[in-house]
């Protein structure tokens, strides 16, 4: 069997710079995971004394704190300065955009639009830059009923898929008089997808390697099941089943933007040498 990896896959630049600040500070804590996966925070707990830390009051004052990627809610922010943290901010740039955005366009009078999971840490954090009306929604339906102004605002989150965020783009030009339109989705996410999209087409089987709280992991899955139905999401080769490869040609491999290379190293190995059970 043919192993074939997408042509782009893995650690964005998001991520690869959220991972170099955590090895420099060191002795440090994030607020909330760092990246959305499990395998590279413990490698850096366990090589850089960087801890996990869910709620600021755990955390002593005057101890170094970081920014997850995904950002944290302007509220929390404050209370770390409060606390006279040393602050150091890991946020993705591609994330912090759309936070300015949302606080801007909300001060001009805007009623925001967030294209997103309103569960997901990123989602939260953007969400909490708005001082008005703000909307998250995943499907053009969730905003029928909803009274909205004649100027709107509209941003996504960084992970999703362009053509479902030109759908509810077209719903509200269709009902708004006016849409401003944001287009905050990062390239990398387009890159790993539509890479993902291709070799799943091609292939028999695919594996799909990230966390599985991962939104642009899932959504790598979700690509690959449409095309390939012999289709699996793991986060380690732990999990792998020779089963999976008997009689199969190609195998294709992607994984998300969190996931480390040495991660998809032990997966490919593993693979290579999987005997089917008997």
């Amino acid at each position: 069997m043919k192993i074939e990896l997408a042509e782009s896959l893995g650690f964005c630049f998001g991520v690869k710079r959220a991972i170099k600040i955590a090895e420099e500070a060191k002795d440090a804590h994030t607020f909330g995971p760092l990246i959305h996966n499990s395998l590279e925070n413990e490698r850096l707990r366990k090589d850089f004394n960087v801890g996990l830390v869910e709620n600021i009051e755990d955390l002593k004052s005057n101890s170094k704190v970081i920014i997850r990627t995904h950002g944290i809610e302007k509220k929390n922010l404050v209370r770390l300065h409060e606390k006279d943290m040393e602050v150091i901010d890991a946020t993705c740039p591609y994330v912090t955009k759309p936070q300015q955005i949302v606080e801007d366009m909300s001060k001009e009078g805007y009623d925001i639009v967030i294209f997103g999971d309103e569960e997901h840490p990123e989602i939260k954090g953007v969400k909490s830059y708005v001082s008005g009306n703000v909307y998250v929604a995943l499907t053009p339906s969730k905003l029928d009923n909803i009274a909205l102004k004649d100027r709107v605002a509209i941003i996504a989150q960084t992970t999703r898929r362009e053509d479902e965020y030109e759908k509810i783009v077209s719903y509200l030009m269709r009902r708004i008089r006016e849409v401003r339109v944001f287009n905050t989705i990062c390239n990398a996410t387009f890159e790993n997808q539509d890479a993902a999209d291709e070799l799943s087409m091609r292939a028999d089987v695919m594996v799909v390697i990230g966390g599985k709280n991962s939104s642009n992991t899932k959504q790598l899955f979700r690509i690959c099941e449409q095309n390939c139905n012999s289709s699996y999401l793991i986060e380690s080769a732990a999990e792998l089943d020779p089963n999976w490869f008997e009689n199969k040609s190609l195998c294709g491999i992607s994984a998300g933007a969190s996931t480390p290379a040495w991660v998809i190293s032990q997966i490919i190995e593993k693979i290579e040498n999987l005997k089917p059970k008997k």
